[in-house]
């Protein structure tokens, strides 16, 4: 995608020109205008830039379909070509659906259930950035959830974290002369940014060790069993490798539902487990 200069707001549509077109097999410039809020000629002239500079050949009109459909030879220039791609751009029209209920996204064949959302003030967040921004030291007031008790720490934040539950911001906590995780939706009141930061990502070890968990099937499973969870994960040979850090390892088990305390559990329910557990136990007994 580096070889075209284009602008952040093209390339979004550009985009969804080819998502749209691959996964439901008929582009109009209703998706581009509905989507994006533009008038139908800049639809159409993105359509045809798409056409001309990124992908040429990639879209026939079709008169029958009164629309654009993929060619026999297309080739995603712009995206993986993968599911997800598609199926993100649904879960995100439903969310703003929900949010603007007077928008007509296009989409009015899906169902989402929301993330769930945490209480988490603007008041808090926006200093929080700042401080990552500016590398600069915050004191925060701190809600534990072990005795409910709020608490003064004085941090350094060095990035936001998002998980399937929660946002978190990863820091130095001058306390626990540590690096730590701190719920967003736990901290109080107005963070105040002092100084320059003291510890920096870059000395965060846990975040600057990079780790690969390998999942497989349940081995108690039998063999049909098996192969439909290694298809539903898209796994190879029956494993799945995920590449991530060992300060996010246990956020990333708890995404593919991996309870590390109920390995004795019935297989239907968990499905997967950790096939290199021994590799990366040491950092879940660190955190």
């Amino acid at each position: 995608m580096n070889k075209w200069p284009i602008r952040w707001d093209l390339l979004f549509r550009y985009r969804m020109i080819e998502i749209i077109a691959l996964w439901e097999g008929r582009l109009t410039t209703n998706h581009l205008i509905k989507n994006f809020g533009i008038g139908r000629q800049q639809a159409s002239k993105d359509i045809n830039t798409y056409l001309a500079d990124i992908a040429p050949g990639n879209l026939v009109y079709d008169k029958y379909l009164k629309g654009y459909k993929p060619s026999s030879t297309f080739t995603p220039s712009l995206t993986s070509g993968h599911a997800d791609e598609y199926l993100h751009i649904l879960s995100r029209s439903e969310d703003m659906n929900v949010t603007f209920a007077d928008l007509n996204m296009g989409f009015d064949n899906t169902s989402m259930i929301r993330p769930v959302t945490r209480n988490i003030s603007p008041q808090v967040l926006h200093p929080l950035i700042q401080a990552i921004r500016e590398k600069k030291r915050v004191d925060i007031s701190y809600t534990s959830l072990k005795d409910g008790q709020e608490v003064e720490r004085i941090i350094s934040p060095h990035s936001l974290v998002c998980t399937a539950l929660r946002w978190h911001v990863r820091a130095y906590c001058e306390y626990a002369n540590d690096y730590r995780d701190f719920v967003l939706s736990r901290i109080r009141g107005i963070p105040d940014i002092n100084d320059k930061l003291v510890m920096s990502k870059a000395q965060d070890k846990l975040w600057s060790t990079h780790i690969t968990v390998k999942l497989a099937p349940d081995s108690r499973l039998t063999v049909n069993q098996a192969a439909v969870i290694s298809n539903d994960y898209g796994m190879k040979e029956d494993e799945l490798e995920i590449s991530t850090n060992a300060a996010l390892i246990r956020y990333v088990l708890d995404a593919y539902n991996i309870d590390i305390h109920t390995l004795d559990s019935n297989p239907l329910g968990q499905q997967i487990i950790v096939k290199n557990f021994n590799d990366i136990k040491r950092y879940l007994n660190y955190l």
